[in-house]
């Protein structure tokens, strides 16, 4: 009765004795050479070299009559090695309201960790609760970091303290990552407090119409609440700028998803003030990249990179941000 299993991957702390997968296998009527062991790792990058050392690929192959060459693991045991041997500390603030669920940021997490071997460091985020930020507190709570990162979100809730955190690392200059909501929120912060443009907000959060720097997409205004922009779409860097110096190219394709970007009726008034924007689409109508040079990396993007990044294959612009929070470090 029930689902008869295949193979039976064991959890475990420590080593199967040779009787006791011979007791699994005869009570879950399963062959003995398909009862892996899966003990615990000092790195969860460990669990694949030991999973094919206990020989699941070979069974799994077996048992799908597939004739398989035996994998070269070479790159993702260097990957391993490097992950295990990492030196010093490079403290993150993550500044987001869901940070009491972390698997809300796990792409971002993995991201900072692929840098983080990249550069042979270690990351410690420190997790920040954007309704926790006020003014009064936000210089003890950021104190520490050797960069911030503000993620993703939406709805009004948070959105002070995220742009305190953002004004606290431009002010500060502490190497600074918005990610899609993060650098919709930096334009505002930038139009507040440098372009001096004081009614500044987004038109997701604030309806007045005052001072949109962040809107809807073109096209969209007419269209209720707007449609979401998702999937992969190309972008054209601005030469000369960190964004272009970590691809190393004009043209690149990143996934999306908002339906909120910058106004272009406000774009003059904030280059003059210093924003540079680095990327946009491909027609030229919506901004997918600023930064702020008067900082050693600060950097905000309408897309999602880290859904591109790979242990053995950091994203660029992640490995350049911990590149920037490493130099940052060294001088504290």
């Amino acid at each position: 009765l029930g689902i008869q299993p295949d193979i039976i991957v064991c959890r475990t702390s420590m080593n199967l004795p040779k009787e006791l997968r011979d007791k699994i296998a005869l009570f879950c009527n399963v062959s003995p050479e398909c009862i892996i062991e899966n003990m615990d790792t000092e790195s969860l990058y460990e669990v694949p070299l030991k999973l094919e050392l206990e020989g699941l690929g070979k069974v799994v192959c077996k048992r799908l009559k597939l004739d398989c060459a035996p994998p070269d693991l070479s790159e993702w045991s260097t990957i391993v090695e490097k992950h295990k041997s990492l030196r010093g500390n490079v403290k993150i603030a993550l500044v987001g309201k869901y940070v009491m669920l972390h698997d809300a940021y796990i792409s971002i997490v993995e991201s900072l960790t692929h840098a983080g071997i990249s550069h042979g460091v270690n990351i410690e985020i420190n997790w920040v609760n954007s309704e926790d930020v006020t003014s009064d507190n936000v210089d003890e709570v950021l104190k520490d970091a050797d960069g911030i990162i503000v993620p993703d979100g939406s709805g009004p809730r948070g959105t002070d303290g995220k742009i305190l955190a953002i004004k606290y690392a431009r002010e500060n200059k502490v190497p600074f990552f918005g990610i899609c909501l993060g650098m919709q929120l930096a334009v505002v912060e930038f139009a507040r407090n440098v372009a001096w443009l004081e009614d500044a907000n987004s038109a997701e959060f604030d309806s007045s119409d005052k001072c949109p720097v962040v809107c809807l997409l073109p096209g969209q205004k007419n269209t209720e609440n707007g449609e979401m922009r998702s999937g992969k779409h190309s972008c054209i860097l601005e030469k000369d700028t960190k964004i272009y110096n970590a691809y190393s190219n004009c043209e690149i394709d990143e996934r999306h998803r908002h339906k909120y970007g910058v106004n272009k009726d406000y774009i003059e008034t904030l280059a003059k003030a210093g924003l540079v924007f680095a990327a946009r689409s491909l027609d030229g109508e919506i901004v997918e990249a600023i930064e702020y040079n008067d900082n050693p990396w600060f950097v905000g993007v309408q897309f999602y990179p880290e859904f591109k990044s790979r242990p053995n294959r950091a994203h660029p612009l992640y490995k350049d941000f911990i590149a920037a929070a490493v130099n940052t470090s060294k001088k504290l």
